[in-house]
């Protein structure tokens, strides 16, 4: 594994060891991460690095193009099959890259946008006073029922009808719910609004339909490629095909440079392999690794917000268990279990603290943890939770924790000898 770099540079060589047998010998359990595969790390690191490229297929600034356009439009073409799109656009950095875009597409400053509270499962970049975006556009914010902990739909729509916004976005960060994308859709047509999507964090269970598509009921759609699409670190944006031109200019030269050539082939190896029946099958058991986490996690007093989970992730309250999800994380993070805190709907905590965690199973999955390994991982974290401050009580979860992931490699042996 690395071997020039090993020999150039040995410290940055020893700390990408280090990380490696971090992830392998812990079991990752963060909702935005998941494994991505040794082709995904290959092309991530190919000759696809040293080309610098601006503009489209076709009509590019710097000259040396014609392979690079075959990348691009096999990409694209690609990803508008998995995902039923009309237009697709995959030059985005990131999932955040990719929102910033759709703004540049539709939005002027001082435009109106209603967002998803991010202490409620939105996301940073769709208004939070945290993020530069608050003091280009007018944001306004919907959230959940208080009893309920879903999406409040009555209230989002008479919000629009008040705040008339010219873009609504719909998708989060920490929410474990199905949306209905059909019905905000439908709410922001009734107001002039484009509507928007931010799939980042279901869009491998949406490229493998194990839950519905927002494709069909969205004029954009945006999303990150790690998380459950499981690629490499960047982003992309589909939409309608009246907006295709639109979506184009707001992202070159709205609001990105040249483009990333090396995870774009990244990007187009993960569609091929998402269209495939491996990819489907790991994706359903994510889902159903994550009902049964929350399942037995609710049977040892921990309380699940919303009851459930109809994703990957579940957000647990740790307020019954008499700890706060910066105290849980960090007994976990000691025993080689990963989550991270996380705020819960109405959370008289701070968000450095906060009374929650969020533990997604995209990770584990990839992995092979089943249902059996998922009971004994709740039980584990039960034990952390008994007492997390307890020294011994930590070293016996920590041991269980390491001859449980132990039997799943994170990759095949000898992946990474040179």
């Amino acid at each position: 594994m690395l071997k020039h770099a090993r020999v150039s540079d040995p410290e940055v060589y020893e700390l990408t060891v280090e990380e490696l047998t971090r992830q392998e010998h812990n079991i990752e359990m963060i909702a935005s991460e998941s494994t991505a595969a040794l082709e995904v790390m290959e092309l991530s690191g190919s000759i696809w690095t040293n080309k610098t490229l601006e503009g489209y297929p076709g009509a590019r600034f710097q000259a040396g193009s014609h392979v690079a356009d075959k990348l691009e439009t096999l990409a694209n073409q690609r990803a508008m099959d998995l995902y039923g799109a009309d237009h697709v656009n995959l030059q985005p950095y990131s999932g955040s890259t990719a929102n910033y875009a759709v703004y540049s597409a539709v939005l002027k400053p001082g435009d109106r946008v209603l967002g998803m509270r991010l202490d409620q499962g939105g996301h940073l970049t769709h208004g939070s006073p945290a993020n530069f975006l608050s003091k280009v556009y007018q944001f306004d914010f919907y959230g959940v029922n208080q009893e309920t902990e879903t999406i409040d739909y009555e209230a989002l729509e008479k919000k629009a009808k008040e705040f008339q916004p010219k873009l609504i976005i719909e998708g989060g960060s920490s929410y474990p719910r199905m949306i209905d994308y059909e019905r905000i859709g439908a709410i922001a047509k009734s107001v002039g609004a484009f509507s928007m999507v931010d799939m980042a964090h279901v869009s491998g269970l949406i490229a493998a339909k194990v839950i519905p598509s927002p494709v069909p009921h969205a004029d954009f759609v945006s999303s990150s490629t790690t998380k459950t699409f499981c690629g490499p670190r960047s982003g992309m944006v589909l939409c309608k095909k009246e907006f295709a031109k639109q979506l184009d200019r707001g992202v070159f030269p709205g609001a990105l440079g040249s483009m990333h050539l090396h995870t774009m082939a990244a990007k187009a190896w993960c569609f091929k392999q998402m269209a495939g029946a491996e990819y489907r099958a790991t994706m359903t058991q994510v889902v159903k690794n994550a009902k049964k986490l929350a399942e037995e996690l609710a049977k040892y007093g921990f309380r699940i917000v919303s009851g459930g989970t109809d994703n990957h992730l579940i957000l647990a309250d740790l307020r019954p268990k008499g700890i706060t999800g910066k105290v849980f994380q960090d007994a976990l993070d000691s025993v080689g279990i990963t989550v991270n805190k996380n705020q819960i709907p109405f959370d008289p905590e701070k968000p450095t603290i906060a009374s929650g965690v969020r533990i997604g199973l995209t990770s584990v999955t990839q992995r092979g943890l089943k249902e059996k390994e998922i009971e004994a991982i709740a039980k584990i974290m039960d034990k952390v939770s008994s007492a997390p401050e307890d020294e011994a009580n930590l070293k016996a979860c920590r041991e269980q924790a390491e001859k449980l992931i132990a039997k799943f490699p994170l990759y095949p042996a000898g992946s990474f000898d040179d």
